[in-house]
């Protein structure tokens, strides 16, 4: 990988953002949470998963250069058959250096963490987990749509996160988790490997707080130092905390498995997580501002 190092444009432009409008716009991501929580639990093989897929591809195709749909089947360690689709939408596709930003856009199929036995075999409605994610792809591909970035940047939505269980062994991941990432990355040629991966998960909260995640600081430690600086510049050094809190089994540990600088940038302080409490008014505009500045930023 080439070193990473700060051009004049993106410092200029994230020092500048603190004092002008943004192009990134926060009620317009917001919507787009409220609008995937409209659809239901995006469960894979229920209606409410494909057209949600369906809005996310015709967004997509509204807005970037290209648009590629990787359709792939997973059978669970109970024998069901799941059918999963990951999306890239691709801006300066012939561009070689490229940034890649993900998102998961699936939602977890048993609100395991409810506090009511009831609820526990439920699906979580994934305003936060999962919705704000994809919402900040969204905007940034509004953004791009309107102003091509400096480099090629790919935004990948992957699918079939949250459905199993982690796994207390094998780094956490069990074999239902992580497919759209663990697929995407078997597939990537090391000649079409990013410059970087940034992952976007829980970045809605209306108390946010991120902190730096010990996997993306271990492996990818140059790029959290990138993100990080250009939270600094922007002004939003008192949400993206310069300071180690958890390790995370996320989307972002197949892409480093497989020899990708990526890193996490999360917020995992949330207590609706995996409840039937993680709704659209538990997510704020600001929070998605402040996130999607920061996405817009590093590609200016």
């Amino acid at each position: 990988m080439k070193r990473l190092g700060w051009s004049a444009a993106v410092v200029a432009a994230a020092c500048g953002a603190g004092g002008r409008a943004t192009p990134f716009d926060g009620q317009a991501a917001l919507r787009y949470v409220e609008e995937q929580v409209a659809f239901g639990p995006r469960v894979p093989n229920t209606e409410a998963h494909r057209r949600a897929g369906d809005w996310i591809q015709a967004h997509l195709a509204r807005t970037a250069d290209s648009v590629e749909v990787q359709a792939f089947t997973h059978v669970t360690v109970e024998g069901d058959t799941l059918h999963l689709r990951n999306f890239v939408g691709r801006f300066r596709p012939e561009a070689r250096e490229r940034v890649l930003l993900l998102a998961h856009w699936d939602t977890r199929p048993r609100a395991d963490q409810s506090a009511n036995l009831g609820e526990q075999q439920m699906p979580v409605p994934g305003a936060n987990d999962g919705g704000s994610g994809v919402a900040v792809l969204l905007g940034v591909a509004d953004v791009l749509a309107e102003t091509p970035p400096s480099v090629g940047v790919d935004l990948l939505f992957v699918d079939g996160e949250d459905y199993g269980v982690f796994s207390a062994l094998d780094g956490g991941i069990g074999p239902d988790v992580l497919l759209g990432s663990r697929h995407y990355a078997a597939g990537l040629a090391e000649a079409d490997f990013p410059l970087y991966a940034v992952l976007f998960d829980m970045v809605g909260d209306a108390d946010l707080q991120i902190f730096q995640e010990g996997y993306s600081l271990a492996r990818a430690p140059e790029v959290v130092t990138r993100v990080w600086g250009v939270a600094e510049a922007l002004g939003y050094g008192d949400v993206f905390q310069p300071t180690p809190r958890y390790t995370l089994t996320d989307d972002h540990v197949p892409l480093l498995d497989r020899g990708v600088r990526a890193i996490d940038v999360i917020d995992y302080d949330y207590p609706p997580w995996h409840t039937l409490a993680d709704t659209p008014d538990k997510v704020s505009a600001r929070s998605l501002q402040i996130v999607g500045d920061v996405a817009v930023a590093l590609v200016e």
